[in-house]
């Protein structure tokens, strides 16, 4: 990593009088921009024809890179350091090429996934950019390599149909892989959940989580009697008390909940919903009892004024800052995002709302809520077992995620320490993210193409604006 103390400054912006108002003004027409995207990514859902969708997805990537260089705009007027502007350069030119990529590799490929994931990325590095620079460009590296690996995954996703074959080689792998922590792992943050390898760490649970829910569609994909959901049940056990004894909390919860949705959705039996209700609840209680970090973080989060020195000061930074930003924030660079402890991971949500407002922050919710309900309906339409399954694993992991991260930054629910997808600084967390979306276009190109074949002539008398490579089909939306 390049030392970014001896990058030079640019003398004639130093020499500029205060430009603090251009920043504040600028966060008006960012909520702005932010509030008409949000409202597109549900519009993109509404029956139309192909022509007129194309121009809606198109608008949204506009709006996306409009954003992108509003707001480092605003960076290089505050910060005025040279690094800005080959930063942003690199970052405008590798999103335009790996969409032109996806577009052409794949022509079936879902735009509306494509644009959701460079904005919320994009969002992750004017941020990190704000917060650290040296992080910012380490997590750029690294989503730069990850995507370009993951392009081969929705092909591999398309033709490996004995990846169902699998089934006991994702529970044990997945067991192992995460019991490597007592043996090589290291504490951060007061979890024994990471593997540091020199310079290189990573946290397992990140990618054990992929294997977990491949696991449970192998497993329940011809789920006819009580044993295979016994034996299932016992493994996925096994993944949440190692999570537990490395007190990744969160990861244990995440775990926990994506077994008895996908029991749900398998069978459709309310009695696993209900009994893993009842099962968590207990399960939580005893955590209380026999773990005191569990009870430090309950503490924290019933009353943490009286401790907000101690437990309770990350929390309430947390709230402060949030209610200081108000509606419109106060401007990207205008906040004390760093007064927050592990702001550029656990906490980034509050930064971003400080800066950007609650205005901006309840649409980037809606957003990642317009991207599991694509995620749904992926897995609603998608014939084969094993892939549905796949798809609504995925979309409960990333709407779990979504929740605990955000949920414990306002004071909804214990804090868990649960990063926010394809946002918060982790090359872990991003990794594991980008590969899931990967797996998603995969199945998203098999289950649309199957049904494109299926419908026969009815195919080919769509209008001419079918053949559009930028488009993905949709039914009504995709």
């Amino acid at each position: 990593m390049p030392n970014l103390d001896n990058i030079p400054n640019l003398d004639f912006m130093s020499k500029l009088p205060d430009l603090s108002f251009i920043s504040s003004g600028s966060n008006y027409i960012i909520v702005i921009m932010c509030v008409i995207y949000a409202f597109s990514s549900f519009t993109v859902f509404l029956p139309s024809s192909r022509k007129r969708q194309v121009k809606r997805m198109d608008r949204q990537e506009l709006f996306v890179f409009i954003f992108h260089f509003i707001c480092y705009g605003v960076l290089l007027l505050q910060t005025k350091e040279f690094v800005v502007i080959p930063l942003y350069l690199a970052q405008a030119l590798f999103f335009k090429m790996l969409i032109f990529i996806y577009q052409h590799v794949y022509p079936e490929c879902s735009r509306i996934m494509m644009n959701h994931m460079c904005f919320l990325l994009l969002i992750s590095f004017v941020m990190l950019t704000r917060l650290s620079m040296e992080k910012a460009i380490k997590q750029f590296v690294i989503v730069v390599v990850a995507s370009l690996v993951a392009l081969i995954i929705p092909v591999f996703v398309e033709k490996a149909y004995w990846l169902k074959k699998l089934r006991w080689f994702y529970g044990l792998a997945g067991l192992l892989l995460l019991s490597t922590v007592f043996i090589i792992g290291t504490t951060k943050n007061g979890s024994t959940n990471w593997i540091s390898l020199g310079s290189f760490a990573f946290q397992p649970s990140e990618f054990v989580k992929i294997s977990y829910v491949f696991f449970i569609a192998a497993m329940l994909e011809r789920a006819e009697s009580f044993k295979q959901i016994l034996y299932t049940a016992i493994f996925c056990a096994g993944h949440v008390i190692v999570l537990i004894l490395e007190r990744d909390l969160g990861g244990a919860l995440l775990y926990f909940v994506v077994f008895v949705f996908m029991c749900y959705v398998s069978t459709g039996r309310l009695i696993y919903l209900f009994g893993g209700v009842g099962a968590g609840a207990v399960a939580g209680r005893l955590a209380y009892q026999f773990f005191g970090h569990v009870r430090t973080r309950f503490t924290a989060w019933i009353n943490p004024w009286p401790y907000i020195d101690e437990q309770g000061y990350q929390i309430t930074q947390s709230l402060f800052a949030i209610g200081t930003g108000g509606w419109f924030g106060l401007g990207l660079a205008h906040g004390r995002p760093g007064d927050i402890p592990v702001v550029e991971s656990d906490f980034i949500f509050s930064a971003i709302t400080e800066e950007f407002g609650v205005f901006f922050a309840i649409c980037l919710i809606l957003i990642y809520l317009s991207l599991f309900l694509h995620f749904i309906t992926i897995a609603t339409d998608s014939v084969d077992r094993f892939y549905k399954l796949l798809a609504y694993g995925f979309s409960m992991t990333f709407i779990f995620q979504v929740f605990l991260s955000v949920g414990g930054v306002i004071k909804f629910i214990p804090s868990t320490g649960v990063t926010l997808p394809l946002i918060s600084y982790g090359g872990s967390s991003v990794v594991s993210t980008l590969i899931i979306f990967a797996i998603m276009q995969g199945i998203f190109v098999l289950t649309y193409r199957i049904d494109d074949q299926e419908e026969g002539e009815a195919y080919v008398e769509r209008p001419a604006e079918a053949a559009d490579p930028r488009y993905q089909p949709q039914k009504p939306a995709r």
